[in-house]
């Protein structure tokens, strides 16, 4: 049975807990992101409130353009600060992560290397672009490209993120598909929020997903 949205970010919530007794002086405190949809209904209703559109072009994109990782404190940034929440037993040289051990979402892959750990913004950066953040400025893009009250990071092995790339859930789904309905609640708490639009075929595939909640 799928572990729902609310009870992984309990467990997060729970680890941040510990971490913050702790942790290593001068890192900022870590926190979870804050709940998406809480059941299928909210996330249905999130998702009928979403604009349906045609993506717009990829003219002047560039990941520049979402300046990301932002320091999160003393030789500590964003991706450290994911590393840190989504990990256990971890290891710290200052708030750099240097070791520790993940499990990966999208493929049920155990990592303990953060070499071998992306961090996945669950909206790509590029599919933000074609789906409105193309209209923001750097400093907006870069909020969102950092955002961690949101379910929009998480730690996950390099080879689901590199696969998944810039593609929506109609292009790509989690191999993983006990993660699907979390995938789903994720990616439209995102879009709700940044009010990006969603294709037809997009939300077609969500609505899908979210039948195996």
């Amino acid at each position: 049975m799928r572990t729902s949205t609310r009870a992984r970010l309990g467990a997060m919530v729970a680890l941040v807990g510990v971490l913050a007794l702790g942790g290593a002086a001068g890192c900022t405190s870590v926190e979870a992101p804050s709940p998406g949809p809480t059941d299928t209904a909210n996330a249905h209703a999130q998702l009928d409130q979403l604009t349906v559109a045609t993506a717009a072009s990829m003219r002047g994109y560039s990941r520049e353009h979402f300046p990301h990782w932002r320091n999160a404190g003393k030789n500590c940034d964003v991706r450290d600060t994911v590393l840190q929440r989504d990990g256990t037993g971890i290891k710290l040289s200052g708030c750099n992560v240097v070791g520790g051990r993940w499990s990966s979402r999208y493929d049920k892959r155990t990592l303990a290397d953060p070499s071998d750990v992306d961090i996945d913004h669950m909206v790509p950066l590029a599919n933000a672009w074609r789906s409105g953040a193309d209209d923001w400025n750097d400093d907006k893009r870069g909020d969102f490209a950092n955002d961690l009250d949101r379910p929009q990071l998480f730690a996950v092995s390099a080879s689901s993120n590199r696969a998944k790339g810039d593609q929506d859930p109609s292009q790509w789904k989690p191999p993983n598909r006990d993660d699907w309905c979390g995938y789903a609640e994720d990616w439209i708490a995102v879009k709700h929020h940044w009010r990006l639009s969603v294709t037809s075929a997009e939300k077609a595939a969500l609505d899908d997903m979210l039948g195996s909640c």
